[in-house]
């Protein structure tokens, strides 16, 4: 049985989301009040003329404080990016999207609960810190959709023929939150979504071309113990192209014969990871 919806739900039912907001907006007022309070009390003593010293050398300053809120807002975008992408939407990402039959499990489902939280953050949060906190959740998204890509699991399988369809989702994810020039500044959403847009081409290249270069990166990178076979190449910090992991990933999620062949061969690997 499928999962039911849960965005900005919590086990006893109440919304989680606006709570979230609500505690940034807070430390971001407490930042900024104190930054405001600083520059008061130094106005105030360099308007006495009794006090016979620089506003410098007052040390006033409430920087451990101001650290702290900034620490704490980093924190609680990272919790609610995470708290959306992998528990809330789950559901229509990790659990759905192209698990299966590839062509029906489109998308479409994440953007359509995206949307409506993207919305919600909007008119709660401050303008001072929405981008931080959408950033935080755009960054999520791509994370989330570059691992059912590469570590989706034994339901995910994609022919050569399914990487046009996969990069028209990649447009549209990105396109939400460009939200034509109202939302996150295109060169904001280039960066986040680059380690996806690098990978893409990997998946449109033919498996016997893939087969090449893994043979190639993996000998670049394992030297003289890949002449007696093929070592399991280590998980890298982040995906790229020339990774032997990441183009043996593609291969065991690549739906044809020769991929199959190869692995079964190199690793005695099934066809997907």
């Amino acid at each position: 049985m499928k999962r039911g919806s849960q965005v900005g739900s919590t086990t006893n039912g109440a919304s989680v989301i606006p709570e979230l907001c609500v505690r940034i907006n807070t430390l971001y007022h407490v930042q900024t009040e104190l930054e405001s309070l600083e520059k008061k009390i130094k106005t105030y003593f360099r308007n006495v003329e009794s006090i016979d010293r620089s506003t410098d050398e007052l040390n006033i300053h409430f920087k451990l404080s101001q650290s702290a809120c900034q620490e704490g807002i980093r924190q609680l975008c990272e919790t609610f990016a995470y708290k959306v992408i992998y528990s809330d939407l789950s559901h229509v990402l990790l659990d759905s999207l192209y698990a299966g039959d590839t062509a029906s499990n489109r998308v479409e489902p994440l953007l359509r609960e995206l949307d409506p939280i993207l919305r919600m953050v909007s008119g709660i949060l401050h303008n001072g810190v929405r981008n931080r906190v959408i950033t935080s959740l755009m960054k999520g998204s791509f994370d989330g959709f570059l691992l059912v890509l590469l570590a989706g699991g034994p339901t995910r399988a994609f022919t050569l023929q399914d990487s046009q369809m996969i990069e028209n989702d990649f447009r549209a994810l990105r396109s939400l939150y460009i939200a034509n020039g109202r939302g996150l500044p295109e060169e904001l959403v280039d960066k986040a979504s680059s380690e996806v847009k690098n990978i893409l081409p990997l998946l449109r290249t033919d498996t016997g071309t893939l087969i090449e270069r893994f043979k190639q990166a993996i000998s670049e990178s394992c030297g003289s113990t890949a002449k007696s076979g093929f070592p399991m190449p280590p998980v890298p910090a982040h995906w790229s192209p020339s990774n032997p992991n990441t183009i043996l990933r593609v291969l065991c999620n690549r739906n044809d014969e020769a991929a199959t062949k190869f692995l079964k061969k190199a690793y005695n690997l099934p066809k997907k990871l």
